[in-house]
């Protein structure tokens, strides 16, 4: 019952971060298509995607200036903007419009993301209650279920554009939750961040942290279908059980995170999730057949689930409530690069190496949270 209140506390964050995972979920069960249809290689494919990801890292360091111009109607006209741009990704024929469609898409996956963040950040300091986790696993299971659809549907016959188009339709839906439980904004006193500067030894890590975990996560949803079709003989269906499992996985673990939030201090929890994330990714590089593949990326889902999560609450708990919302903003700059980075990344190690050393690399990256980044923001914590 707990989870239903919480939902309801937070109803119009969690539609716009079902919107957000019900575009990501698609795009990533839609790679294998989507890349010849587009005449890419692996790296030109990595290449757009970071291309894409620039613009999209300019419009987060807006997102603040979205929220005070529009208010508590931020969520509804970045969700609108979404559902426009995500009919285009699979409409384009070239690299080059490609490009240019999924530079509108994650401008606006970006900007909104840090938007939906802050709002549930506002949410948690007003009614004193861990929201983030379970917002986060609204996410998850969005992805999760639209992976699915869009394997199945690719196995119908239906291609790109046919997709996309639904998927547009399906957050226009969700548009009008958003809009009918908008989240006011903070109150003045709690709203005025920039009062005094924060420290960026607290937040560099902190921001680092998240954007490892969303790399890894980001680079795993765009990639493992296509690891799956081509490295161990997956069909689309197959292929698409990949992201599936992840976003599964993923929710999974989120919304065991939204009861251990209570329980449990914020670096042990992510100093043991990252090591088991690590672990997972180092298990698909390296899997002989398909289902220990699918072992690897549910461990993957299962540790990385709440490292973002729990890292935005330990941030915040550190912060005065004064700071809150714009720690928040500032993290989630750094943290949302990580969705960016990791897909290009993923491409040229694959172009270079083969897709295997691309999640061995992940798994790799993902110990670099426990061994370094916990204890430096642990030591700035306690200092």
């Amino acid at each position: 019952m707990e989870l239903l209140r919480d939902l309801h506390l937070s109803r119009g964050p969690a539609a716009a971060f079902a919107a957000v995972g019900l575009f990501w979920g698609a795009f990533a069960a839609m790679v294998p298509e989507l890349k010849p249809q587009v005449g890419l290689s692996d790296g030109q494919f990595g290449l757009a995607l970071l291309v894409a990801s620039g613009g999209a890292v300019m419009a987060m360091w807006l997102a603040p200036l979205a929220e005070r111009a529009l208010g508590a109607r931020v969520l509804t006209v970045l969700a609108a903007l979404l559902a426009m741009a995500t009919m285009m990704p699979g409409h384009t024929q070239t690299g080059l419009a490609f490009t240019a469609a999924m530079l509108a898409v994650t401008m606006a996956t970006g900007t909104l993301d840090v938007a939906m963040n802050a709002r549930v950040s506002v949410l948690e300091a007003r009614e004193k209650r861990s929201l983030m986790n379970l917002n986060h696993a609204v996410f998850s299971i969005a992805y999760a279920v639209c992976a699915i659809c869009t394997g199945l549907a690719r196995e119908a016959g239906f291609g790109p554009a046919a997709i996309l188009t639904c998927v547009s339709v399906a957050i226009a839906a969700l548009i009008l939750q958003i809009a009918a439980a908008p989240v006011a904004d903070p109150d003045p006193q709690d709203g005025d961040g920039d009062a005094a500067p924060l420290p960026w030894s607290l937040l560099l890590p902190g921001g680092l942290i998240i954007l490892i975990a969303f790399m890894s996560e980001q680079a795993t949803e765009g990639w493992s279908a296509l690891h799956l079709e081509r490295n161990l003989g997956a069909g689309a269906a197959q292929g698409a059980i990949g992201p599936a499992i992840l976003g599964i996985t993923m929710a999974i673990g989120r919304l065991a995170g939204q009861v251990v939030a209570n329980r449990v201090s914020e670096p042990v929890v992510i100093r043991w999730t990252a090591a088991t994330a690590g672990i997972g990714a180092i298990i698909a590089a390296t899997a002989p057949t398909l289902w220990i593949a699918y072992l690897g990326f549910a461990i993957i889902g299962l540790g990385v689930s709440v490292v973002a999560p729990m890292a935005y609450a330990w941030i915040g708990r550190m912060v005065p409530n004064s700071h809150r919302s714009h720690a928040i903003s500032r993290i989630s700059v750094v943290g949302y690069t990580g969705f960016f980075i990791g897909p290009p990344m993923m491409g040229f190690l694959s172009e270079g190496f083969g897709l295997w050393a691309s999640f061995l690399t992940i798994g790799l990256i993902l110990f670099v949270v426990p061994l370094v980044l916990v204890p430096v923001l642990s030591r700035r914590a306690t200092a």
